[in-house]
């Protein structure tokens, strides 16, 4: 028994050290990004960086890359195993008098929030390594900020990502905090750490959904 308990423990603790990941992957994107919508010569320099520096491509993108993808099989894994262990499900249903519905619904906010990071992989990540090691073109540092807005010329990708932070913001609400709690963090800064990782759920997301709505409203005119 006392081996299971543990067990469950370190999954949380995985769970948790792999949400920091996510965090961690949300914060530098939105950087990089934000700076699309104020200087573009700037943007195009970061990624470019981004793109072709070998501790970024070849330690720091894989690093992260595997902690997101941790967190989310690591998510699904332990929701299967609550739902084992309680065997048998409330003979009544009392919806948020039981835990709240961000809480109750992690696991399909999670979903989600995958098949998103699918997407903008698809959209991006497999697009600059088809451009540099498929198709085998050459540097061009200026590239970066035409291809982005790109993107974002349909209407139904951009709607596809403003729903998806949404889903996100959902998700990180309660995760991210919660995450502290998983790692044993109960101390007089908890509210504190709290208002911050609500606050984070907010504006990350929030500020994701106004570039692509941003983009969406100022094509490039040729």
């Amino acid at each position: 028994m006392s081996g299971l308990i543990k067990s469950s423990l370190a999954r949380k603790y995985v769970m948790a050290l792999s949400g920091l990941f996510l965090v961690i992957f949300l914060v530098l994107h939105v950087t990089i990004n934000l700076a699309s919508v104020i200087s573009p010569d700037f943007f195009n320099e970061a990624s470019h960086f981004m793109g072709y520096n070998p501790l970024v491509q070849f330690l720091m993108q894989p690093i992260l890359i595997a902690g997101v993808i941790v967190h989310f099989v690591m998510g699904f894994v332990l929701e299967i195993q609550n739902k084992r262990a309680r065997g048998i499900s409330y003979v009544k249903f009392q919806g948020s008098a039981n835990a709240p519905w961000v809480s109750r619904n992690m696991i399909y906010s999670g979903l989600v929030v995958l098949a998103f990071l699918g997407l903008h992989f698809y959209d991006f990540w497999i697009h600059e390594m088809a451009y540099k090691y498929v198709e085998v073109n050459p540097e061009d540092p200026t590239r970066y900020y035409a291809e982005t807005v790109e993107k974002f010329a349909p209407i139904w990708r951009t709607v596809l990502y403003v729903i998806s932070f949404v889903l996100l913001s959902l998700h990180l609400w309660h995760g991210f905090a919660s995450s502290f709690q998983s790692m044993g963090v109960n101390n007089k800064y908890t509210p504190g750490i709290k208002k911050f990782a609500q606050a984070f759920a907010v504006v990350v997301p929030l500020a994701f959904a106004f570039i692509a709505i941003y983009h969406h409203l100022n094509p490039i005119t040729h």
